[in-house]
């Protein structure tokens, strides 16, 4: 028989003693495991049952913006409209993000072609109704804004179905928030701001949503909600440009002890000392030796973090009747995104988490199902108006106001032509002033 060495049957039974005080504490106080691994959990739970419960008594409308044929405000004007609409970021205080589930609102600005007529529209709650009208009078005076019964209510509510198909897509950034986008800016010289000048972003969007026929139907959506520190996008880009450019930022000064500041006396002199002999070295700032490229890069990721930002979700959905669905004009709005991207700055890609193609090397068996619901859950996204990752977090990236007036503006007769976009015939005009009234 062999005998146990004493050396492991202490071990073996230290080991014993440990696991039995264990399974005790564990037994006695097991919920706090539990709580530990869920508490996260129960947060997100809770917090979507109150802003259920909030968003319920929440109206929503949607407002049609016509345009009339003479209009010739330029795409600034549009800036200058978003940058108003920041104005409804809010703070919320603890008890209406915990007890009343209050959530920052916003709206979505939407192009729609319906069988090859383009309409603009915006989706937003009935509170701030009055007030977008007006910050869009404002710098539009001459357009018309009417509430108007949901356009995607107009279809069946079951798309896929034996009828009637959809193919949809979100777009997510291909570099940093703090990356911009190719803007308005880049498309005209200053010799060309003026509208019937100037070349349109537009254009080739809303030029081939008129190809559109009989049962077809294409909608662009921009989901905006405005932002201030809940994404550190601004810190993002702060930090690249300062990489950039080699600005390194500097500690904070620590005091000396007495006897170092005597020694640097006596060898750098009076005042002087070793990081400022060491700081002569470099008499050529690091941003001189920059390439026109880097440059570049640096003034414009500054220029967007200098301007209001909004968190936001682009889509697009193709829908139509299976006999007249025609599979290549989803390459219409992807073709307009991909004219706004660099390779160098920001730009737009598909989210191959929701596009509304599967093709699976493994499972291939079970790609028809998850085809189907992957079109069901992008078409009620785009009906409800909902995020890519709906009730989670994730698939946003931000745009700041300039962005997004080159994504979503009013264009003139010169750039779209009628019967493409229904327009107003005259300009409205009030009464002048001074004009007598009767009693």
């Amino acid at each position: 028989m062999i005998k146990t060495p004493p050396i492991l049957f202490s071990f073996l039974k230290t080991l014993l003693k440990v696991l039995t005080a264990s399974w005790y504490l564990l037994k006695a106080w097991w919920w706090v495991l539990v709580v530990f691994v869920l508490w996260k959990p129960f947060l997100f739970f809770y917090l979507w049952w109150r802003r259920e419960i909030w968003d319920s008594k929440i109206k929503r409308v949607v407002l049609e913006i016509r345009i009339p044929k003479e209009s010739l405000r330029p795409i600034k004007a549009m800036e200058s409209v978003f940058s108003s609409f920041h104005a409804i970021h809010d703070v919320m205080g603890w008890r209406e993000y915990w007890i009343e589930g209050v959530y920052q609102l916003g709206f979505s600005c939407e192009i729609a072609s319906i069988e090859g007529v383009v309409h603009f529209y915006i989706r937003t709650p009935k509170q701030f109704q009055g007030f977008i009208e007006s910050t869009i009078y404002g710098q539009y005076p001459d357009v018309e804004i009417t509430e108007v019964a949901d356009y995607t209510k107009n279809v069946p509510q079951d798309i896929p179905n034996k009828d009637w198909d959809v193919w949809g897509m979100d777009l997510i950034n291909t570099k940093p928030d703090c990356y911009p986008i190719k803007t308005y800016k880049k498309f005209e010289s200053e010799m060309q701001t003026k509208e019937e000048k100037r070349i349109d972003p537009l254009a080739g969007l809303l030029e081939g949503l008129t190809t559109l026929g009989s049962g077809e139907q294409m909608w662009i959506q921009i989901i905006i909600k405005p932002i201030r520190e809940e994404k550190p996008w601004m810190q993002e880009g702060l930090k690249i440009r300062n990489e950039i450019v080699g600005r390194v930022e500097k500690p904070k000064p620590v005091r000396k002890p007495l006897v170092q500041e005597a020694v640097e006396g006596i060898l750098f002199g009076p005042g002087k000392s070793s990081e400022a002999q060491e700081g002569k070295e470099e008499l050529i700032p690091p941003a001189m030796g920059l390439t026109p490229g880097e440059k570049e890069i640096a003034a414009a990721v500054e220029e967007k973090i200098s301007k209001f930002g909004f968190d936001c979700a682009i889509r697009y959905v193709y829908v139509g009747k299976r006999e007249v669905f025609y599979k290549p004009r989803v390459k219409i709005p992807f073709g307009f995104f991909k004219d706004l991207s660099t390779e160098a700055l920001g730009g737009f890609k598909p989210d191959k988490h929701t596009i509304t193609k599967v093709k699976s090397p493994f499972f291939w068996f079970l790609d028809k199902r998850r085809l189907y619901l992957r079109k069901r859950k992008m078409f009620k996204n785009y009906v409800r108006r909902w995020t890519p990752y709906f009730p989670l977090s994730g698939g946003t990236f931000v745009l700041n106001t300039e962005e997004l007036a080159t994504i979503f503006h009013f264009p003139s007769q010169t750039v779209v032509p009628a019967p493409a976009l229904p327009r107003i015939e005259s300009k409205k005009a009030g009464p002048p002033f001074g004009l007598p009234a009767e009693d």
